[in-house]
């Protein structure tokens, strides 16, 4: 669980926490010293690893149904925005769910054993700006051009590795 109220280990870089500097050249919580825990369980090869998230409900079901038609270990992670914590608005939640889909910040995979059998394709891609500036916790960074890229960076490199947009860009 993190609710983004205090910084973990999935605190994405850059996001500001009650426990986080608010000062310096880059406030917020360090990049590249987090955990991505779906794929530190695929590298255990546990029968079933996949990520959800609350604005789309039929793909989470249809994982969790999958998940518990198999045997042995299984993990889904599921994102979820915490209005308190981010800084956004209760009524934003969803939104802010598709965004960070979209984006590529946080991509929807399952994987098998340790190896991606499917990824859901990215709609219509948005800058990582447009899922960042809903949430207080983000406001330094939107001011910020380093931090800004760098985050981009991680979308974009999701993008890639997860398969998310189509070759020819749809």
């Amino acid at each position: 669980m993190n609710t983004g109220v205090q910084r973990s280990s999935a605190t994405p870089g850059g996001a500001r926490t009650a426990t986080t500097m608010p000062v310096g050249t880059e406030p917020g919580a360090d990049f590249d010293k987090g955990k991505n825990v779906p794929l530190i369980a695929m590298a255990h090869g546990i029968p079933y690893v996949a990520t959800a998230s609350v604005d789309r409900l039929h793909d989470l079901e249809a994982k969790v149904e999958k998940a518990m038609s198999l045997h042995g270990a299984r993990y889904i992670q599921v994102f979820v925005p915490c209005p308190l914590g981010w800084g956004s608005k209760p009524a934003d939640t969803v939104k802010i769910a598709r965004l960070a889909v979209e984006s590529g910040l946080y991509p929807l995979f399952e994987a098998e054993y340790g190896e991606i059998i499917a990824s859901t394709k990215i709609r219509r891609k948005v800058p990582v700006s447009e899922y960042l500036k809903i949430q207080r916790r983000f406001a330094h960074t939107l001011k910020n051009e380093a931090q800004l890229a760098r985050i981009q960076a991680v979308a974009d490199q999701h993008i890639r590795r997860f398969g998310l947009i189509d070759e020819q860009g749809d």
